[in-house]
């Protein structure tokens, strides 16, 4: 016989799921757009500036996997979306409209993965550019002079901007990955 009520347990998983999921939507969402705020600024000093050609290749390498450390946040946003919805339809009264386990733990699951795979990208190329800074500063001669007069090597602000940049991207990750594990946490 189908229950037609939900359990005290369901409803309490289901404002879980509806809670974490709306908080995890955001930050990852609000960390997500200044993070693309900044790196289409980061890319447009670099145009206006003409210091294309001078910037390191670990510089480049590491905007790319924060390209893509952006673009896998997208879906952390999408699956942060989902789990509101789970917690929506976990509260119907009708037996039917309700997700299956299986269902809702694959789902956390794939949450999980495109947080943590955008995360492990995010930080190999937060890494890039860390080391591409480093390397910079240490060619560096001392003085005020030697500086003036290789203006290539000068680290820039908006070199920190893009460091910036990928912290954001990366605790954005992190709660998409929070929100994942007290979800599955909980479902199990």
């Amino acid at each position: 016989m189908p229950e037609t009520q939900s359990s005290p347990s369901l409803r309490q998983i289901a404002v879980v799921f509806r809670f974490a999921g709306w908080i995890s939507l955001w930050i990852q969402l609000v960390l997500g757009i200044i993070s693309v705020i900044v790196l289409l600024f980061a890319n447009f000093s670099r145009g206006v500036a003409g210091t294309q050609n001078q910037q390191s290749s670990g510089t480049g390498f590491g905007i790319f996997f924060a390209v893509i450390g952006v673009a896998l946040l997208g879906l952390g946003v999408y699956f942060a979306f989902r789990y509101a919805r789970i917690g929506r339809s976990l509260q119907s009264s009708n037996v039917n409209q309700r997700p299956r386990k299986a269902d809702t733990i694959r789902i956390l699951w794939f949450g999980l993965t495109a947080n943590l795979v955008g995360m492990l990208l995010t930080i190999v190329g937060a890494q890039a550019i860390a080391g591409a800074l480093l390397l910079r500063s240490l060619s560096l001669p001392q003085g005020v002079g030697a500086v003036l007069s290789n203006p290539a090597e000068v680290i820039r602000p908006v070199d920190i901007f893009v460091v910036q940049a990928n912290t954001n991207i990366v605790a954005a990750h992190f709660a998409g990955l929070v929100a994942s594990l007290v979800l599955l946490n909980r479902v199990k």
